[in-house]
């Protein structure tokens, strides 16, 4: 059979549901960050840790095998970052959930970051199928002095097929804990058929959202930060976009309708957020860039 994304879908009606998880561990030893453990089960993986920085900053590639998620799969991925040690997880390229099937698809991610350690986690974006029926959560734990970079974009239906997400169900939970307390909670779900409203996506296709959890900074440099991003998006364009910074949490959305546009505007803000939170220079994963 072709490979198509007809193909696909049907090969997806056709198969049994996917237990999947990755565990992973990173460590500080003597100033390299090392993945010492590495597990998984089912068509879940890293093949191995990249250094395209230098020592201190270990980079992973999560690969999903199969290419896609199907109503009835459930992946877990869980990630512990040792104290001082600086973790970087990205993606090959964008993650597709399929048509549901009548059935509930379900991924779960943990990050836990230790103390003085760091965390970036940046998955490509997210395509959302029509009828897909999807629910994620993510739960972040923070000890003192820890910081965390996390992005997500999220697409719904496949604009450049002519396909809206008119029937299907993403459901979200993410939630940021710092030496236990709360500090960030958010749900939501969106409903297919219903993005029109401006509780919704306002008619949009794309949302992209940035968050970082970080050592507290003078608000001289939160202004100047901020007033430097802003510039940095108006250059780039008019574009739907707001930064919110509270509790020692500052995140930047965006609503358009493509997905290069809101990669662009997240690694934007990451760019200048890196060097204040972990007084490195962002380089653009090469993973991104393929």
């Amino acid at each position: 059979m072709p490979d198509t994304t007809a193909s696909r879908e049907l090969a997806a009606g056709q198969h049994s549901a996917w237990q999947a998880s990755l565990t992973l561990g990173f460590a500080d030893d003597g100033g390299t960050t090392r993945l010492f453990d590495n597990r998984h089960y089912g068509p879940l993986r890293v093949q191995k840790a990249l250094y395209p920085e230098d020592p201190k900053v270990c980079h992973a590639i999560v690969v999903h095998p199969p290419g896609g998620v199907v109503g009835g799969d459930q992946l877990s991925i869980e990630v512990g970052v040792g104290p001082r040690a600086h973790a970087f997880i990205a993606t090959p390229g964008a993650a597709k959930w399929y048509k549901a099937n009548g059935k509930v698809s379900r991924q779960c991610v943990r990050l836990n970051v230790g103390a003085d350690a760091a965390l970036e986690w940046l998955p490509q974006e997210t395509i959302f199928f029509d009828t897909a029926n999807v629910v994620l959560e993510q739960h972040v734990e923070l000890a003192a002095g820890a910081t965390y970079l996390g992005c997500e974009i999220l697409c719904m239906g496949r604009r450049g097929s002519g396909e809206s997400f008119n029937t299907g169900t993403v459901t979200q939970r993410s939630s940021i804990r710092r030496d236990g307390k709360l500090i960030w909670w958010e749900q939501g779900a969106m409903l297919g058929g219903r993005l029109d409203s401006p509780l919704a996506l306002d008619g949009k296709s794309v949302c992209a959202i940035l968050v970082a959890a970080g050592k507290p900074l003078a608000a001289a440099v939160l202004a100047a930060l901020l007033a430097d991003i802003r510039a940095d998006i108006q250059a780039d364009g008019g574009h739907l976009f707001g930064i919110t910074h509270t509790k020692g949490v500052l995140v930047a959305r965006h609503l358009g309708d493509d997905s290069e546009t809101a990669r662009r505007l997240m690694l934007i803000v990451w760019r200048r957020l890196r060097p204040h939170l972990l007084g490195r220079v962002a380089v653009t994963p090469r993973i991104w860039q393929t």
